[in-house]
């Protein structure tokens, strides 16, 4: 399933998951309960959003039996996700953390930049 030239660096993990960035396949990996998905980039903020459209609260108020499972198959993926309340709030901790962690890199990556031309000119 893996390509064996691929190059992981790990973005960010939890207890219950991690999720790593492949520079040579341009994609990331989410590894979450026992199995492990390859994402697009842009597949893997779009999966996301849905984690985080979620209505929670509502899976918790509502006493239908199919109110305690949600089920998502994300887009250019073989996974089908069946997350119960639990699965859905760890899967959103994993996901922010990750796009936190994202984002951090791309702005310190901004800023390693700009700062060589800055010292050049002392």
């Amino acid at each position: 399933m893996v390509c064996p030239l691929a190059n992981f660096e790990e973005v960010y993990r939890t207890d219950h998951g991690a999720v790593y960035q492949c520079s040579r396949q341009n994609c990331y990996w989410l590894e979450f309960a026992g199995d492990t998905t390859a994402f697009r980039v842009s597949d893997f903020f779009s999966f996301k959003k849905k984690i985080d459209a979620i209505d929670v609260s509502a899976m918790i108020i509502d006493p239908s039996r199919t109110a305690d499972f949600t089920i998502l198959m994300p887009f250019r993926t073989p996974r089908c996700f069946v997350l119960d309340i639990n699965d859905v709030l760890n899967l959103r901790e994993l996901l922010n953390g990750a796009k936190f962690m994202i984002e951090l890199n791309s702005v310190i990556n901004a800023c390693l930049k700009t700062t060589p031309s800055r010292v050049a000119k002392l």
